[in-house]
């Protein structure tokens, strides 16, 4: 069996909607870390297991890690001391080794922004976490999946 070999060569870019419209790249950033949970679990019977499934309402979060080089960790921290809704997604810069061409977390709330103490040596950090209430996912083929599904789709 022959298996192509896999090279990454490709650069993503998150960029961030603010409360008015506009868009804005955050450049550097660290990390970017979206989570779709989709809990479910399985429905017993006294008679017998797995009968059927519950499910429970998705958790659609996030966590990004910038330096404190610029105004994008400032600017995120105001929308969050405002508690104002922002969108925020990663796509490709350049290349095309990525399975999406889009993630976008829109209506976003963050719930946590802390920074990390400054030090004699390295950047310091910020982190901000929070939840949104829609996302779309859009594979290299333009295929968009939506989450929560939208009423009559």
């Amino acid at each position: 069996m022959s298996v192509t070999p896999t090279e990454w060569n490709t650069r993503l870019t998150v960029h961030y909607t603010d409360p008015n419209g506009v868009e804005h790249q955050i450049s550097p950033v660290t990390s970017f870390t979206p989570t779709f949970s989709t809990t479910a679990e399985a429905l017993h019977s006294i008679e017998r297991t797995h009968v059927g499934v519950v499910y429970s309402p998705q958790a659609l979060t996030f966590s990004l890690t910038v330096p404190v080089i610029g105004d994008a960790a400032a600017k995120l921290t105001a929308i969050a001391l405002q508690g104002q809704r922002f969108s925020v997604s990663l796509m490709e810069a350049s290349g095309d080794d990525w399975s999406f061409s889009t993630l976008l977390l829109a209506e976003c709330i963050i719930t946590s922004a802390s920074p990390t103490p400054a030090s004699i040596s390295g950047v310091p950090q910020a982190q901000f976490s929070g939840f949104s209430l829609h996302v779309e996912a859009t594979d290299s083929a333009n295929t968009k999946t939506v989450s929560p599904p939208q009423s009559g789709s």
